[in-house]
């Protein structure tokens, strides 16, 4: 019991980061039909932003976390405004190799800027008693950090969805979704709306990859791209356009793989591994994912 009450949390904690990126890929898509590839990149640059605030600019770890999530925002804007707008009319496979360049162009920076020695993301925190801290649950011991992690992660669902379904910026977002010329002719913003989802989605991306080095405290410029990957398959496994499928494929997608690695430690090696079988697998039987819809394109 103690052993599943302690995989049962470190899954659900890594299944929640991985519905925060998710729902950035999920979101872009179900507006533009756009993989953004860039996407966990984004993420990598947020916790650069939060490394740096905090040891430069000598900010507590809050205050660097908010910047890190405004500059990731305004990052996810401009590079919707720089690499994406120019091409919204183009083919799609013209996006989709854009993306794929822009997430080289974004790593190849930070190797530029920031170096490509990894640095602990430990030197955020002057006071790590939240870190080293542990609780005892029903016998098992656990890291107040996963607790803190989960909870985080849960405000900022709340959040999202209140954003998402009640308000008149989510209500364009869903309206884009679903047929872009009609929502353009009842006066909506098209692109002050995608740029706004794009910004919204980087900044998801931010804080889950702040919470990521958090746990994981070894910082480099390739540290998006697993996670990254991992959160794009999950939005595929739930659904890829649906927010609640993002976060239900995240945490299913967590859970799934700690389970394993825990309960099978000769297969931990190939750990990352489940995660590409788990999207054959689904495109193979449910190609729509556990919450998606099929969609049928008029021509």
């Amino acid at each position: 019991m103690v052993f599943f009450l302690q995989n049962l949390f470190n899954g659900i904690m890594l299944g929640g980061l991985y519905a925060l990126i998710a729902i950035g890929y999920t979101m872009v898509y179900g507006i533009l039909r756009l993989i953004n590839f860039a996407h966990g990149d984004v993420m990598m640059m947020g916790v650069y932003f939060a490394f740096y605030a905090a040891t430069l600019l000598s900010l507590n770890p809050l205050f660097s976390a908010i910047v890190a999530i405004l500059g990731a925002a305004l990052l996810g804007f401009l590079i919707d405004r720089v690499a994406y707008k120019p091409l919204r009319n183009a083919p799609r496979i013209s996006a989709l190799i854009t993306a794929i360049g822009v997430s080289f162009f974004l790593e190849s920076l930070a190797v530029v800027v920031f170096g490509a020695i990894p640095k602990s993301f430990l030197k955020v925190f002057k006071d790590r008693t939240i870190l080293n801290k542990v609780l005892t649950v029903a016998g098992a011991r656990i890291p107040l950090l996963t607790f803190l992690v989960i909870f985080i992660t849960a405000v900022i669902l709340i959040v999202l969805f209140f954003i998402v379904y009640r308000t008149k910026i989510g209500m364009a977002m869903r309206a884009i979704s679903m047929d872009i010329p009609t929502t353009a002719l009842m006066g909506v913003n098209v692109d002050a709306v995608i740029g706004f989802t794009f910004a919204l989605g980087s900044a998801l991306a931010a804080a889950s990859g702040i919470m990521w080095a958090m746990r994981f405290p070894n910082v480099h410029p390739y540290m998006g791209f697993m996670p990254g990957l991992k959160a794009f398959i999950a939005a595929v496994f739930g659904g890829i356009g649906s927010i609640p499928g993002a976060v239900l494929g995240g945490v299913l997608l967590g859970l799934i793989e700690i389970f394993l690695a825990a309960y099978f430690p000769a297969v931990m090696g190939y750990r990352d591994a489940f995660a590409f079988i788990i999207l054959i697998i689904i495109l193979l039987v449910k190609p729509s994912g556990l919450l998606g819809k099929k969609i049928v394109e008029k021509v």
